[in-house]
């Protein structure tokens, strides 16, 4: 499972080559479509409609998660207690890739510290 946070979303909602040459290499490993939990759209929509058109017309192509399991929610407290480190969103983004998940992210640092306390998470940056 692929699972994106903010940062991955922004890049990847570019309308550039190197995004397009992301998304198709992703889709060429059989990666795609990727997750986003719904509370990731908190960090990267403003809620003005015209600004999030781009966000949101990548959306579509992606498994956006709503809601989050009281386990869910339990095991990201954990990982984000475990690690002392990253935010609630960073928490729940790694928790969702568990187990061996892959995390695309803009944010290595926080999210590489919560992956160390997590069961066989992979942290890519973008």
């Amino acid at each position: 499972m692929l699972v994106l946070d903010s940062g991955a979303v922004t890049r990847l909602a570019e309308r550039s080559a190197r995004a397009a040459a992301l998304i198709a290499a992703l889709r060429a490993e059989g990666l795609w479509p990727p997750v986003v939990p719904s509370v990731v759209l908190i960090e990267c929509l403003t809620g003005d409609g015209s600004r999030d058109a781009v966000h949101k017309r990548f959306l579509r192509t992606c498994d956006v998660a709503d809601g989050v399991p009281v386990p869910l929610a339990r095991r990201a407290a954990w990982l984000r207690a475990s690690a002392g480190t990253g935010s609630a969103v960073d928490a729940l983004v790694t928790a969702l890739a568990e187990p061996g998940g892959t995390v695309l992210t803009g944010d290595p640092a926080n999210l590489g510290a919560l992956a160390r306390h997590a069961s066989d998470v992979t942290i890519e940056t973008i």
